[in-house]
């Protein structure tokens, strides 16, 4: 039993390790819960596969940025899934709704499916049994707009973890953030602290680990004069060096003996820079046809192949937005092997269910 329980264990954080959106290589396996990392949202996918710091009422944002967790969002619904490698299937359900006094809040419930597996012994040999893996998390948000501009919002999160029959683990962990908001020029600034917290109820007593905490920062705006948003978000502040140097691609110097492939010290420091970006740009076309593409370089330099790079670190999608609901869909190039697909449905209950949608003169009049 200790033999399956260690290998499961060890193909379960390899795993991990592998397919997670935001990659710590250098510290893989020492983190728990990673699908915490995992992008959600085809929107977020399609931009860069990071968080997005847009306040434009998507209730899909607030997610992994509580502080967007606000009135713009009352009584919003969200589902998403997500086809992922080898078998595993992910998403989440989402729900909010605003109180007079006592701000808005958010419920979600996230899950992640890692499949079937089969029982073997000690030896290898196969049982005729059979056994699945699952992770969940419900996380209870809650934020309110300070000012017109300044809002601030935070999740509390309960995890659970059930890989093979008594091989399970709890635990706990918050998100906060704040954002900045100026509604004349459509741009956002926020701060975001995700995953901070710790393995209450470990698998094996004594292994006990934190979440893959992560501080980011992050800018969006809408030009004026385009239908055009860019954002740019910097992850990991509280890390600076992402890097893996991976000894497959080491070459050295046949006289001296020593690696002749090394960066030089700007090449290094730029490539340890970029590692924490994630760039995002999404076109509108007559408020209905959203056109989005972005780029992740430390996912590109992470999974990318030395002999054919291809398009790994890019992704694209699209957004249809109807009157009564939003549904989007992306495409996230991870590795040469393919492309993971995402597919996210969102509405207004208010909308979807009513028989008449008001027009904006009604609306106008409605909230003085």
């Amino acid at each position: 039993m200790g033999f399956k329980i260690r290998t499961l264990r060890s193909f379960y954080i390899a795993g991990l390790f592998l397919f997670s959106t935001t990659i710590f290589s250098q510290t893989g396996g020492n983190h728990s819960f990673d699908f915490l990392t995992l992008t959600n949202s085809a929107r977020i996918a399609a931009m860069g596969g990071s968080w997005l710091p847009a306040k434009d009422g998507d209730i899909n944002n607030a997610l992994m940025n509580p502080s967007f967790i606000t009135p713009e969002i009352h009584n919003s619904a969200a589902l998403n899934y997500i086809n992922y490698y080898a078998g595993i299937n992910y998403g989440y359900a989402a729900y909010s709704r605003t109180f007079d006094k006592a701000g808005s809040f958010m419920a979600t419930m996230q899950f992640i499916n890692y499949g079937k597996f089969k029982e073997a012994d000690y030896t290898g040999i196969q049982t005729d049994n059979t056994f699945s893996a699952n992770e969940l998390a419900l996380n209870i948000g809650w934020g309110r707009n300070l000012t017109p501009r300044w809002s601030i919002g935070a999740n509390a999160k309960l995890i659970y973890s059930s890989l093979y029959d008594d091989y399970n683990a709890f635990g706990v962990g918050v998100d906060v953030a704040a954002s900045y908001y100026i509604p004349d020029d459509d741009f956002t600034v926020s701060v975001v602290a995700r995953n901070f917290g710790y393995m209450v109820n470990p698998y094996v007593t004594g292994n006990s680990n934190w979440l893959p905490f992560d501080l980011a920062i992050g800018i969006s705006q809408k030009l004026k004069h385009l239908p055009f948003r860019y954002t740019i978000m910097y992850n990991n502040i509280q890390k600076w060096d992402l890097t893996y140097d991976d000894p497959r691609y080491w070459e050295y110097d046949p006289m001296t003996g020593e690696r002749s492939n090394e960066k030089s010290d700007i090449a290094a420091f730029g490539d340890k820079l970029m590692r924490h970006f994630v760039i995002g740009g999404e076109f509108t076309i007559a408020k209905v046809v959203a056109i989005r593409g972005g780029y992740n370089y430390q996912r590109r330099q992470e999974l990318k192949t030395e002999t054919k790079r291809g398009m790994v670190g890019f992704s694209w999608g699209i957004g249809l937005n109807f009157r009564r609901f939003s549904i989007d869909y992306a495409r996230s190039t991870y590795h040469l092997a393919g492309s993971p697909n995402y597919i996210t449905f969102s509405a207004n209950i208010d909308k979807l269910f009513s028989k008449r949608i008001a027009k904006p003169k009604e609306i106008k009049k409605d909230t003085k």
